[in-house]
């Protein structure tokens, strides 16, 4: 006799994720400043949420202005009319579309327009940076100098605006830096006509490694000059323990090259002269890397910006 055995089977189905409804918090912090007749500049603290924070919205006059990345803690928002109260308002989102409350209402009110006004600041002197701790830098120097006034400075990591701080200000509280790393300062003065100072002297700091991390690997006290077309490299290779006879060259944030030395390097400080064409002034970043002795590339030194003419 045939037996026949029918098997049932359950499948075991996992139960699907509860569906995000929980908002983000209002963003706190939030600041607002004009630096020019057509500009405001606002800034805000990280907002949080049971996941993930994805995005931040900008409101002036309770009308949506700007989309930003959850990355993102400032925006200036642009062609306002001179000499005009504005009112702001920040929201944070998340992944699944929530928004946050609207962060509190801060004014702000335009500067009065002076369309005669061509002539830009002088730098800012005397840059100094110092590292707080592992995510925290204070910004310090001497004012700048107007024919009409300056009314914002603007603060550059690596050729990239990070930061605004008024005009009357002459220190900048910097945060959110990774532990162990070099950064490269450098700020401009602003008029309320958006002229623009020269930069200012670079200013170099490295931030404190995080507990147990190894050492920091970076070339320091990196210069670059410009002659003829040609940028001249000079700096100090890292202490690995070991001679360090390769180095990879980054142009304008792309590797470039690689600087070779076929037998002993140099002792000291290390020298590189390379050709940048151009038909007309271009203004171009530089760093380096060293190749240490296990075989991998180690920290970025700090990045030097140049005009080649």
């Amino acid at each position: 006799m045939a037996v026949v055995l029918t098997l049932s089977l359950t499948a075991a189905c996992s139960p699907a994720p509860a569906k995000d409804t929980m908002g983000p918090t209002a963003p706190t912090g939030v600041t607002a400043a004009s630096g020019s007749a057509q500009t405001v500049h606002v800034m805000w603290n990280a907002a949080t949420d049971d996941r993930a924070v994805t995005g931040y919205e900008v409101y002036q006059q309770g009308r949506k202005v700007k989309d930003l990345p959850a990355t993102t803690l400032m925006v200036d928002i642009v062609n306002l009319t001179p000499a005009t109260p504005y009112a702001f308002t920040v929201r944070a989102r998340d992944a699944a579309g929530n928004r946050s409350p609207h962060s509190a209402t801060v004014p702000a009110t335009t500067l009065a327009a002076s369309a005669q006004d061509r002539t830009p600041p002088t730098a800012p002197r005397a840059l100094h940076a110092t590292a707080d701790g592992s995510h925290e830098a204070t910004l310090t120097w001497q004012a700048a100098r107007d024919d009409t006034k300056v009314t914002a400075y603007d603060i550059y990591q690596a050729d990239a605006r990070i930061h605004t701080v008024p005009g009357t200000a002459t220190t900048a509280r910097l945060t959110g830096l990774r532990a162990g790393t070099v950064y490269s300062f450098t700020v401009r003065a602003r008029d309320a006509a958006e002229n623009s100072s020269p930069d200012s002297a670079t200013a170099d700091l490295t931030t404190t490694p995080a507990p147990g991390a190894p050492p920091n690997t970076a070339p320091t006290d990196l210069t670059a000059t410009v002659a003829k077309g040609e940028v001249t490299l000079t700096w100090t290779p890292p202490r690995t323990g070991a001679p360090v006879t390769e180095h990879q060259l980054f142009l304008d944030g792309a590797f470039a090259t690689t600087v070779i030395w076929g037998a002993e390097p140099p002792p000291g400080r290390a020298t590189y002269t390379f050709t940048v064409p151009t038909t007309k002034p271009a203004r171009h970043s530089v760093k380096l890397r060293a190749r240490l002795p296990d075989g991998t590339w180690g920290d970025f030194s700090a990045q030097r910006t140049v005009v080649v003419p």
